[in-house]
This record gives structure tokens, C-alpha cells and sequence, in this order.
């Protein structure tokens, strides 16, 4: 359980930075770096998450500086929103902590050549149809089951290996962070449990903040980048947030496991045993980075295959294959991973390996990893909100290379724990209060929305504004619910 409250220093670098002096504590190997502005400052400090970033300053091979996301809050190890880069050259380490156990949870945005006015009167049955047939909840299997051989392939190939069963386009392949595959995963290093727990899991929502969201662009700031996505003031578009379901989860639970006294074989003393981990060169480092892209690479599949159905759904109900409703995949990122990069730190590029756990890339125009199509305005950067007020679309900027390993924030960053929510929420009816703002939301309990009800959460647009501010990542456009599906 989180102590209540952060007292500890917190200078001001700039207006949308603040500072952890690596002498905060013996043993901290570079500062600590939360980026928020005045506003979000009792919201950084009204849980421990701040120290959590200190802790991650002890890490072994650890560059420039500890990082933290305007959307901060406690988390396993690292806070979520926390990034750090460490050099295997260096000594640097992998940790669970830093992915988190949903690995690659992640966010992918379609596109539609639908206008809200034309589908305002006959949303509430589509909702209702998308809630019956996405699987949602926890523990829910879908229609798609995988033997083991087939599961394997679909561990080590992602999102590719669906394109080979007709279940992915060349462009959703193109159009998904890594391809949708993230390289050197290995299958061999999953556990039986994981796997019998992800065999048929893969093309299911699951539940917590898990949604399926059908959103109207509300706004937009930047004509040009939102015409390369394909996203115009007043067109639908659907959301999806899940992961890598039980299987991920089970990965990481296994990885802590084995990792329990790796740091005192290397040598390795830390402040906080949930920051487990082994040097990234390591036979311990390697298996968790073969175990946890497979994961990664399972979560792309289950991402896609959510798109694949939620396509269904929309031809089935507007009489249209999905193609002439023109429902392309923006971009799918992930958000709780741990990738090899090249990034210039101190005047020389260095292969390092970024954690970003609870963290979204947001890499800028021209960058390689860029698709082709973007790259003249930057990667797609999606960041949900709550179920109430909106999500926003972003661009990388430069200033993400330069301050934070090419990142960003990956939401709004809860500030009520689930537990707090449910007791806020005694006696409403949360899909009411919902409704009276024009938001149909679906879930398969009471207690799933007043978990996830807009009060336990950061306002997402301030949160935004810091990493706008920042230079991490520009605003492209704001799209506002219109309706909801959670498990």
C-alpha cells in the first residue's frame, strides 16, 4: 500500500519540469525529472509516486536522469508514467517493474468516414451491438482460439502472423508501432500457465481501464497532421485500450519470481525490491526481454483483432463492408514496454534500453521508425482520458529526443484509487450521469464504471498541456466520447 504523500525536494528546472536532486538520497546515480506545471504539483505530490522516481535512480546503468510523466501516480517499482533508458555497456539493467504487468497495454485509434450527425440517432444500438459482441470482463475468452503451435507463431510474429490468416491488412501492419512485432521475442521462454491463460484470450477487451470507445473529433489544432491521419472536426472514430490479458500478466509474475535475488548475484543493491531486475546482457536480462516481447507481440494480436471485430460489427450494423466505411487504423502505440533504441545522449548515440511503463513513444518527423506517411509531421501519439471528457491525438516532437528517450505521457493518470472510486460512487449510477452528458456507456458491472468514473482521474487536457508545453509531443486534435464499452 502507497504511504500517503510526498514531502521530499521538487526544484523548478522549468515551467513544465521539476527536479529530484540526485543527492536526495546515498545511492541515487542521476536526478530525478517529473514534468508538470503548477496546476498538477499537488497531484505529483499527494502519493509516493515522486520517491518511486528516485528509487529508479539507483538502477545500474542508468542515463541522464529518472523521468517521470505529467500523468505520475503509484505503481509496481516504477511509477507509472516513469521512463529510464539504461546502457548495457554500462552495466544496465532490465526491470519487470519499469513494463509493468500488463505488458504492451497499449492504445490504437480508427478512423471512419462517418459523420457523428448522421449516426447521433442510432448510437445507442450500435453501443449496445458493440457490447455484445467485443468480449470484455475479466477472465473473458473470445472466438478466436489458438492451439500451441499457433500460439507460439502468433508470440513470436505479432500482428504479422494475423496478416497471414486474413485477419490484418498491409496497412494495420504498417501503421502499428514495431510493426506490430517486436524482434528476438522467444516463445521457448513463456511459461505453460501464461500460455494456457492467453489461449483464448487474444481478441478480447478485458476490464479496469480497458475500453472500447466510439468518439467524435471534437476539435482540431493542427489541420495538416490531422488531414495525414484522415481526422476531420466532427467525424467518428473508435478507440481501443487493452494488453496483453492474463498471459502478460502471468509473464511478469514469473519474471519477478525468478528475478527475486538476481541483484544480489550481480552485485546489484536497491532501495525498493519491487525494482528487480538483472543486467540486460545477462542470461536472467535476455530470458525476461525474450518472454516479455512475446508478450508485447501477443498484446499487438489482441489489439488487432478487437479492430478486426469492431469492423464487423460496424458493417454488420451499416449494411457496408468495413472497407467503404473507410475504417483505417491511425496508429496503435504501446504504452508499458522496454525496447532497445538509439538515442544521443551527452553528444554520443548509444543503444540503450528505455522502460516506459505507463509511457507512450512519441518519436518526431523524419525519424526512421516513423511510418512513411507520418513522416513529414511525426508519429501518431494517442493519450485516452476518462470515459467522461475526452482523449487526444499528438504528434512527436523533437524535444522528446532531447528530454525524455522520444517520449511522452500515455494518459491521464488516475488520482483516486479504485477502491476510493467505488466508495465515491455509493449510491450513483454512473452510466446515468453519463448519459446525461450524451455518453452511452456499457460495462458488465456497477462496480467496473464507478471504478473508471471521470472523478478518479487527472483532467486529461491539462496533462496534455504540459507535454505540448514541453515539446514532447504537439496537439493535433481532441476527441470527445460518445460512447463506451468496459468490461
Amino acid at each position: 500500500m502507497a504511504k500517503p504523500g510526498y514531502d521530499g525536494p521538487l526544484e523548478r528546472i522549468d515551467d513544465y519540469c521539476w527536479r529530484i536532486p540526485a543527492g536526495y538520497k546515498a545511492g541515487m546515480r542521476v536526478e530525478g525529472r517529473i514534468f508538470a506545471d503548477t496546476r498538477l504539483l499537488e497531484q505529483v505530490r499527494a502519493d509516493q509516486a515522486p520517491e518511486q522516481v528516485a528509487n529508479v535512480a539507483f538502477l545500474p546503468g542508468i542515463q541522464l536522469a529518472s523521468l517521470a510523466m505529467p500523468d505520475i501516480h503509484w505503481g509496481y517499482g516504477f511509477c507509472i508514467g516513469g521512463v529510464c533508458a539504461t546502457d548495457p555497456e554500462e552495466g544496465g539493467v532490465i526491470s519487470p517493474g519499469g513494463v509493468g504487468y500488463d505488458i504492451n497495454c497499449g492504445v490504437r485509434l480508427i478512423r471512419t468516414n462517418l459523420a457523428y450527425r448522421d449516426i447521433q440517432e442510432r448510437l445507442q444500438p450500435l453501443v449496445d451491438l458493440l457490447a455484445r459482441r467485443i468480449p470484455a470482463g475479466v477472465g473473458e475468452g473470445g472466438p478466436y482460439l489458438f492451439g500451441h503451435k499457433e500460439l507460439k507463431r502468433l508470440l513470436g510474429e505479432g500482428s504479422q502472423y494475423l496478416e497471414q490468416q486474413g485477419l490484418a491488412t498491409r496497412g494495420d501492419i504498417e501503421h502499428t508501432e514495431a510493426g506490430g512485432c517486436l524482434a528476438d521475442a522467444d516463445p521457448e521462454a513463456v511459461s505453460q500457465k501464461a500460455l494456457e491463460r492467453g489461449a483464448d484470450q487474444c481478441g478480447t477487451l478485458g476490464s479496469g481501464n480497458h475500453f472500447l470507445e466510439v468518439q467524435v473529433v471534437e476539435e482540431v489544432f493542427d489541420d495538416e497532421a490531422a488531414r495525414a491521419m484522415g481526422l476531420e472536426e466532427g467525424g467518428v472514430c473508435v478507440m481501443i485500450h487493452s494488453g496483453s490479458r492474463g498471459l502478460g500478466y502471468q509473464v511478469c509474475d514469473d519474471a519477478l519470481r525468478a528475478l527475486r535475488n538476481v541483484p544480489a548475484k550481480y552485485g546489484i543493491q536497491l532501495p525498493d525490491r519491487q525494482l528487480a531486475c538483472a543486467p540486460v546482457e545477462s542470461p536472467e536480462g535476455r530470458a525476461y526481454l525474450g518472454a516479455m516481447r512475446a508478450a508485447a507481440n501477443y498484446a499487438w494480436a489482441n489489439r488487432q483483432l478487437l479492430m478486426w471485430q469492431t469492423r464487423e460489427v460496424f458493417a454488420e450494423f451499416f449494411g457496408r463492408p468495413w472497407e467503404s466505411l473507410q475504417m483505417n487504423l491511425v496508429y496503435d502505440v504501446a504504452h508499458n514496454i522496454a525496447k532497445l533504441e538509439k538515442h544521443v545522449i551527452d553528444g554520443r548515440e548509444k543503444l540503450v534500453c528505455v522502460h516506459r511503463k505507463g509511457a507512450t513513444r512519441s518519436f518526431p518527423a523524419g525519424h526512421p521508425e516513423v511510418p512513411e506517411r507520418f513522416r513529414p509531421i511525426g508519429q501518431p501519439v494517442i493519450i485516452p482520458g476518462d470515459m467522461g471528457r475526452a482523449s487526444w491525438v499528438l504528434v512527436g516532437q523533437p524535444g522528446s529526443m532531447e528530454r525524455s528517450f522520444g517520449t511522452t505521457c500515455h494518459g491521464a493518470g488516475r488520482v483516486m484509487s479504485r477502491t476510493a472510486a467505488i466508495a465515491h460512487a455509493k449510491g450513483r449510477r454512473i452510466d446515468r450521469e453519463l448519459a446525461e452528458q450524451g455518453i452511452i456507456a456499457r460495462a458488465k458491472s456497477w462496480k467496473g464504471l464507478a471504478e473508471e468514473q471521470p472523478d478518479a482521474y487527472k483532467d486529461v487536457s491539462v496533462v496534455v498541456d504540459v507535454v505540448h508545453h514541453a515539446g514532447l509531443a504537439k496537439k493535433v486534435a481532441r476527441l470527445r466520447p460518445a460512447g463506451v464499452v468496459k468490461g
